[in-house]
């Protein structure tokens, strides 16, 4: 097969995607990489019809690499995720409303295009978590503790755009990130970005039943097969605080070969089905060795 991945220049160096394109070139198939932040694009020869099975987007929010995607979406390449469903979570505002709508676990979430509009949320929603509306990695994430921590922090926030604001959900001061790859869900345990100091080593562990429930109807809400879901287990149960598409797949056992098993899945069943890949999802609980059919792939050529 003949794959395209759109690499942001953040992640030019990152294990991920880079080891998962060594083990699709190691099985046979050809990888072009295209890093939208850091060349010329000639758009209106780049995205045709027929030039590639699949396009895969590893970028950081409000790059231009979703931009890309969605052109070759436009003229029928499947593109892995799907290119609206990146859409619909890398918007928080837009995601908070699906997901919400949907039944999923949410914050309440109030959207600004202003900072100095935040002053209107009610003095009982503090503390606040406030963060662009297209944010990453935890960039410009604030706990705003009162009204007047928020009047101070206002200058900050103004080079921000779109902003977030949640009423913060008291933990214990770790997420439990899941990550949904290959119909699987593999749970870690790590410092919120709010409690940075919290003395947690990531880690792998046990998903609880529960969590794994909300982190599969992710998938189905938002229409996506590779992500990760940050949950807090908060005094009135699981509540869903981030959605990311393609995510760092840390602490998943062979990571690379089950996330190129997948995206190679994916661009043969021509992207996203009516029947989603992922649900129903089995919960990962003892390391496994690379399934069949992924060893098989190496004499799939192109």
């Amino acid at each position: 097969m003949r794959l395209c991945f759109l690499v942001e220049e953040h992640y030019r160096h990152d294990g991920m995607p880079n080891e998962v394109i060594r083990q699709l070139t190691a099985w046979g198939h050809q990888v072009d990489v295209v890093r939208p932040g850091g060349s010329l694009v000639r758009m209106t020869d780049l995205v045709r019809a027929g030039t590639h099975d699949a396009w895969v987007l590893k970028t950081v929010s409000g790059g231009p690499g979703l931009t890309l995607l969605e052109a070759a979406a436009a003229v029928g390449v499947t593109t892995v995720n799907d290119a609206r469903s990146i859409r619909g979570v890398r918007d928080k505002a837009l995601a908070a409303a699906l997901g919400s709508a949907r039944g999923l676990p949410l914050p309440r979430t109030y959207a600004v295009a202003r900072p100095e509009l935040l002053a209107e949320i009610p003095d009982a929603e503090y503390p606040l978590v406030v963060k662009p509306a297209d944010g990453s990695s935890g960039r410009g994430v604030h706990l705003v503790p009162s009204p007047d921590r928020l009047a101070a922090l206002l200058p900050e926030l103004a080079a921000e755009g779109v902003l977030i604001a949640q009423p913060y959900v008291p933990n214990a001061g770790t997420d439990i990130k899941v990550y949904c790859v290959g119909g699987e869900l593999h749970a870690t345990e790590r410092c919120s970005p709010l409690h940075p100091d919290a003395a947690v080593r990531e880690r792998r562990v046990p998903l609880p039943a529960e969590v794994a429930d909300i982190a599969a109807r992710v998938g189905e809400v938002y229409g996506l097969d590779l992500y990760g879901v940050d949950v807090l287990l908060g005094p009135d149960g699981p509540v869903v605080v981030d959605v990311n598409d393609f995510p760092s797949f840390r602490q998943v056992p062979q990571a690379a070969a089950r996330v190129a098993g997948a995206v190679l899945d994916l661009a043969r069943a021509g992207g996203r089905t009516p029947a989603p890949l992922c649900p129903p999802v089995r919960p990962y609980a003892l390391p496994l060795g690379i399934p069949a059919q992924m060893g098989a792939r190496a004499g799939d050529g192109a």
